[in-house]
């Protein structure tokens, strides 16, 4: 049985904290990754999107993602800490588990674009068989095991009026789509008392407008995004707000469906072991983003749950860092869970 030094663990992950892997960019992070695992006796290859593929015993897959969001933090490890952008979502996480599948001998993928639109594991469940079980690499705390996650929609508001002086009463795109966007708000709000993992919430993410090039008509476009709690579909949040529209059209994305794993699944079973063996107590998390595992569950009937080492309120954050001790407790955790997965 193979066995990675604490050392060669860090200075992986040191070295892809500071490769840029922004979503649409991860070429230098998988050639990286996939060096590491021929440097130990593994095959691996990069595939037609981007993915890092290191197929081995497919009792369990080991994945997560390549893929960081924009924003420059100067990497360097100060008391034990590693700071960098990735460090928690999810470069953290994704090298604990390349190296829990050195030495467990389990497959692996590390797939790209979970920050924008999932076309990694889109593709790898296209392109392969259902494992026997999948552990998905994101931040849940090296003591926590995260089974649930909201869905997400995405769409776009277009709306065009004529152009008219700015004297006048009559509303024009731009307050049409604010219009609009205030009664999506008021038609999803939720009780207070509505955990947020079962509410629908709306959040606009982009917007521009103004007087189209030819001076006719006022122009606005409003980029939005919706998620879905366990209970309801896509469909029935498409419908809700397309009522809405008085004006105008939407454009809807692909959406991606909300997940609710089992904590008796083995998965689940075996990291709970894993974190024991470390001294952890486990608990269970339900989040109110949205991550591969969404896209893994809707296609694979197999046992699953996300882990990874990393404080998730840190995700995106501009003071993004890793407690390395954690990290180090963390392949522990994932060599104990593979290792259960492989002996069933």
């Amino acid at each position: 049985m193979t066995r990675i030094d604490a050392a060669t663990a860090r200075a992986l992950l040191c070295d892809l904290v500071e490769t840029p892997s922004v979503s649409g960019n991860e070429g230098a992070c998988a050639e990286r990754l996939v060096a590491f695992f021929e440097e130990h006796g593994r095959s691996a290859r990069i595939d037609e999107v981007g993915n890092v593929r290191a197929p081995a015993d497919d009792a369990v897959l080991l994945t997560s993602h390549l893929d960081t969001v924009p924003g420059e933090i100067p990497v360097r490890v100060e008391d034990g800490v590693l700071w960098g952008r990735g460090s928690v979502d999810a470069t953290g996480p994704l090298v604990a588990l390349a190296v829990a599948a050195v030495e467990t001998g389990t497959s692996f993928a590390g797939v790209v674009r979970e920050e924008t639109d999932s076309a990694g594991a889109r593709h790898l469940v296209a392109d392969r068989e259902p494992p026997g079980a999948v552990i998905n690499g994101e931040p849940s705390g090296w003591d926590a095991i995260t089974l649930g996650y909201r869905g997400i929609l995405s769409g776009t508001y277009r709306v065009a009026t004529e152009s008219r002086h700015t004297s006048l009463p009559e509303p024009n795109a731009i307050q049409q789509a604010m219009r609009w966007w205030d009664a999506v708000e008021s038609t999803v709000e939720s009780p207070e008392e509505t955990p947020l993992f079962e509410q629908v919430t709306a959040k606009p993410v982009e917007m521009a407008g103004g007087t189209a090039g030819d001076g006719l008509s006022v122009e606005a476009a409003l980029d939005c995004q919706l998620r879905i709690p366990p209970g309801t579909t896509a469909t029935e949040l498409q419908a809700t707000v397309g009522k809405l529209v008085e004006t105008g059209e939407i454009d809807w994305g692909e959406p991606i469906p909300p997940v609710m794993e089992s904590p008796r699944n083995p998965v689940a079973r075996g990291l709970r072991q894993g974190i024991r063996d470390q001294q952890g107590e486990p608990t269970h998390l339900r989040k109110s983003g949205t991550s591969d595992m969404n896209v893994y569950a809707a296609a694979w009937d197999v046992p699953m749950a996300t882990y990874g080492p990393g404080d998730s309120a840190l995700d995106h954050a501009p003071d993004e860092r890793l407690d390395l001790a954690t990290f180090d407790r963390a392949i522990s955790v994932l060599r104990v869970a593979a290792e259960a997965l492989v002996a069933e």
